[in-house]
């Protein structure tokens, strides 16, 4: 490992620790451990010394003050740096590659959203700091542009579609313009969903509500604009950000120069239906290579996923929360097979057991345990990851108040730490 020698140790703890939780058959890991690197190693300070603690837990009492706490320690590793500059004027020593690790990208949104506001930070974080945010989440959904201008165009061209409904729904969901919620019941009757009848229940949730408005909307604004207006209504209507409404920009010209001869809406959908199946459209200011997410200068705000392979001198790792590692078994209510099962889980586990070489089948109870087993050991194997993308510092926390799901971060509730936090933060202090 090129980690400083106290992230290795921690990092090897986390993998024990989490082995000892599981059946000896179905450990999450191999028995492994990360070793330091030799000191005929030709890479010069291979395993750097640490920043500060080289890991620090802490546990804030929530989630914006977890982002405060990050900025004001992000802070204070430039100062240390500056003050290192200046003091050895004559060595050339560049700044700390930085990244906060994030388990869904609208965890990402919430943090890069105070760092761009003063007011609810605290300070200026650019002008104090000098760093640019990188988010690559928003980067990414620059790249959904053309596929979410396409299901809101096919739900407004063809509004009584299941199928179409519930694409411009999820469209609304992910884009954070709706609550999250069951929208079966929704695309199985569109028209008593859209326009519902005098004999037609009501609908009785807030969030039901916005949905049917933001949907009704949408379909005004096909009699209300001419078609190659639709597109940046739609990019208002999803409140893009001014990246995202750059692309939906670019996306409207190459629209509108392809059905120059037919500028109906069909013609839209088609000429969309082409860029979409042949991935041939580059978003405004898309990233290509991954030596963007690690370059000096910029504080990078990056899934556990798309963090695989890469590292930074300090990374970190803000709402470790159980409820998303290892995470809590949760069935929709239509994906439910036998009371609280999933019938997909049980089918996985089972074709997991035969493939395997497994002498009997598991039984539905059993097969469903075991499915929350693998889901759990994913989960820990990918805060394996996220730990050992850090060189000189792995900060932690897990605030004392969490959203009670991100879509709603405002909507917060007591929050349980991931289990490996306190048994790690003993194995430090006893250390």
């Amino acid at each position: 490992g090129r980690s400083s020698q106290k992230i290795i140790d921690a990092a090897n703890y986390v993998l024990q620790w989490v082995n000892q939780q599981f059946p000896s058959n179905a450990s999450p890991f191999r028995e492994q451990a990360i070793l330091p690197v030799p000191l005929d190693d030709p890479q010069p300070n291979a395993n750097p010394s640490p920043l500060g603690q080289g890991v620090e837990l802490v546990k804030p009492a929530n989630v914006t003050v977890s982002v405060r706490q990050i900025a004001q320690r992000v802070q204070a590793l430039i100062d240390a740096w500056k003050q290192e500059k200046n003091n050895s004027p004559e060595v050339r020593i560049k700044p700390p590659t930085l990244a906060i690790l994030v388990r869904e990208n609208r965890q990402g949104r919430f943090i890069r959203e105070i760092l761009e506001d003063p007011e609810r930070l605290g300070f200026d974080f650019a002008k104090g700091t000098g760093l640019k945010v990188y988010d690559v989440g928003s980067r990414d959904r620059n790249t959904q542009v053309p596929l979410e201008m396409l299901q809101l165009l096919q739900f407004i061209e063809r509004p009584h579609s299941p199928d179409c409904l519930k694409g411009a729904l999820r469209v609304l969901v992910n884009r954070q313009r709706i609550p999250t919620q069951d929208l079966n019941p929704f695309a199985t009757r569109p028209e008593q969903f859209l326009y519902p009848g005098p004999l037609d229940p009501p609908l009785t949730t807030g969030a039901a509500l916005s949905a049917r408005r933001y949907c009704t909307s949408l379909l005004r604004a096909r009699f209300d604009l001419p078609p190659y207006h639709l597109l940046p209504f739609l990019a208002t209507t999803l409140n893009y950000a001014q990246s995202e409404l750059a692309t939906a920009d670019k996306l409207a010209a190459r629209i509108a120069q392809q059905t120059a001869a037919d500028s109906s809406l069909s013609a839209m959908i088609g000429a969309l239906q082409e860029i979409v199946s042949s991935e041939r459209f580059d978003a405004i200011e898309a990233e290509d290579t991954e030596a963007q997410y690690i370059r000096p200068g910029q504080l990078t705000i990056i899934t556990m996923h798309k963090a695989k392979g890469l590292d930074w001198d300090a990374v970190f790792l803000p709402f470790l929360h159980a409820k998303l590692i290892p995470g809590e078994s949760w069935v929709p209510p239509q994906s439910e097979f036998l009371g609280s099962i999933s019938l997909a889980d049980v089918a996985r586990a089972q074709i997991r057991a035969h493939v395997h070489g497994s002498p009997s089948i598991p039984d539905i109870p059993s097969a469903w345990h075991r499915a929350n087993q693998l889901k759990q050991a994913e989960e820990f194997r990918l805060l394996y990851v996220a730990i050992t993308r850090a060189k000189r510092l792995l900060w932690i926390s897990a605030a004392k108040q969490a959203p009670f799901a991100w879509s709603n971060p405002d909507n917060l509730q007591d929050g349980a730490p991931c289990p490996v936090l306190p048994a790690l933060g003993k194995f430090l202090r006893d250390r």
